[in-house]
């Protein structure tokens, strides 16, 4: 098999998955070489990456010795430089696995797409043996949209980690990993923590992402929080691991999400959740039970849910663990490889026996 995606070392989602992933076992299952099209850095930098990735898969693909292809893709310039690779995979007749990552893909195809690009898109994705797509509500925009595609839901993988005792916490720390922008609601965030923090002196957020950091920075100054907000900026490996592992709420009051990675590995950690009710979140995520969903924007809501949890330890303990049982239950790797590779398996490619006991839904 041949998997294509972003670097390991790359920011994003494809890149998180692709690693836990590789962490569960699924290149050791099924013998596989990684395809790198995309790695951060300058332009030039791209440039070299996608033609080397590019070489590379001509090469394999000529060679008559792959199977099969999975190939991760977002939206806009995603999808156009993942044509590159799937074009030469249905000439030359490989079953190709799509896997679909970006919550801008609706409004990437709907909006942005002329009549020409729209019908490119939709020949990509009906010629796919298999269209993976991360939640229900996608799966039915797909099929409705698409009617000849073949569309399978496989929720994102998450490592389940050992937690440490319950009083290591902090009572009163919110975090937030994602990208510092109006679309992840960063600033309505921001907004909530000023109407809340006259009430909770020990309150405190962690912001972790990349993005506007000089403009959150000015709003923290003029909201008057500098005391009680940290941007921290990109976070990965241990150091977030610390911050799951000490805060007590994760908050992602995002516009627009399918089913974020970040809100998966809080979940894990046995966090409560705050965020917002669209894409895959409402299916992670039951309004009252592992955490509160409130409307995009609500603002609110959103303070009024955040001081709900932070001055109630045993609702967020009980939140937190029920967070952590679903995402046992839906997402644990350990259960997402055997679909992959069921999958795989029914697209004609040899995978070791016994590792197929996932049934395969396609519609």
């Amino acid at each position: 098999m041949v998997m294509i995606g972003t670097s390991p070392r790359s920011r994003g989602g494809i890149a998180s998955v692709v690693k836990v992933l590789r962490d569960g076992g699924l290149f050791e299952a099924c013998p596989s070489e990684y395809v790198i099209s995309h790695a951060d850095g300058s332009p030039l930098t791209k440039l070299a990456v996608v033609l080397s990735g590019l070489a590379r898969h001509l090469r394999l693909l000529l060679s008559g010795r792959v199977g099969l292809a999975h190939v991760h893709v977002a939206a806009r310039t995603s999808f156009w430089r993942k044509l590159l690779f799937i074009v030469p995979i249905l000439l030359a007749r490989v079953p190709l696995v799509l896997h679909l990552h970006a919550g801008e893909f609706v409004s990437f195809y709907e909006r942005e797409c002329t009549p020409w690009t729209r019908w490119i898109v939709r020949r990509v994705i009906e010629r796919a043996d298999r269209v993976v797509v991360l939640s229900e509500s996608w799966h039915r925009w797909l099929v409705a949209t698409f009617p000849a595609s073949r569309v399978e839901v496989i929720g994102n993988p998450v490592r389940i980690p050992a937690l440490g005792p319950a009083q290591a916490r902090a009572p009163a720390t919110l975090v937030f990993l994602g990208r510092i922008e109006s679309q992840k609601g960063a600033y309505d965030l921001l907004e909530a923590m000023a109407r809340i923090a006259p009430d909770i002196p020990s309150l405190r957020l962690m912001m972790a992402g990349d993005g506007e950091l000089d403009r959150a920075r000015r709003r923290v100054e003029e909201l008057g929080l500098q005391s009680q907000v940290r941007l921290l900026g990109w976070v990965d490996g241990e150091d977030k691991e610390q911050l799951l592992r000490h805060a007590s709420v994760f908050v992602l009051p995002s516009y627009n999400e399918i089913l974020p990675m970040s809100l998966l590995e809080a979940m894990a950690h046995g966090l409560p959740v705050v965020s917002t009710r669209i894409g895959g979140i409402s299916e992670a995520v039951t309004d009252g039970v592992e955490g509160f969903l409130i409307a995009p924007g609500d603002v609110d809501a959103l303070a009024e849910r955040l001081r709900c949890l932070l001055r109630d330890a045993r609702r967020r303990l009980e939140m937190g663990d029920a967070a952590r049982s679903k995402v046992a239950t839906r997402f644990d790797v350990q259960q997402v490889v055997p679909h992959l590779l069921h999958l795989y398996c029914e697209l004609g490619l040899a995978v070791p026996e016994g590792a197929t006991a996932t049934p395969s839904k396609a519609t």
